[in-house]
């Protein structure tokens, strides 16, 4: 599946029954340099919109919100030492979590990532 993006600039990645979810390259450039994040706990059940992980930067902190319900399988523990992987890489290394999806059709109401790409012009 490709990859589907929220308007709270989140994305989300499906691979089998396992989602992978981080914050998008506009986001972290909005941010700045990140410089903690704050990661939920393995085993967690998030609410899709609710808030899932932290992330500061040198400008603010904000919350990062579940693309999807879910169960937190796995997180970026190397985020802990390299914050800045997210600057580096937002949509690839710098992922936050992973989420074994309870209602995998959530996803058929985020963006697709020429919606996303729309979606951002209407910030500018």
């Amino acid at each position: 599946m490709a990859t589907r993006y929220t308007k709270d600039h989140e994305w989300i990645r499906l691979d089998g029954d396992v989602a992978t979810v981080g914050i998008t390259e506009h986001a972290q450039n909005a941010l700045g340099d990140i410089v903690y994040v704050e990661l939920p706990e393995i085993g967690k059940q998030v609410d899709q919109g609710g808030e899932a992980a932290v992330v500061e930067s040198v400008k603010a902190a904000s919350d990062v919100y579940a693309p999807a319900a879910g169960e937190v399988v796995a997180v970026n523990q190397s985020l802990d030492g390299a914050p800045a992987t997210i600057n580096e890489d937002a949509e690839g290394k710098g992922w936050f979590f992973r989420l074994k999806l309870s209602a995998p059709d959530q996803l058929d109401a985020l963006m697709s990532e020429e919606q996303y790409k729309e979606f951002l012009k209407t910030l500018e």
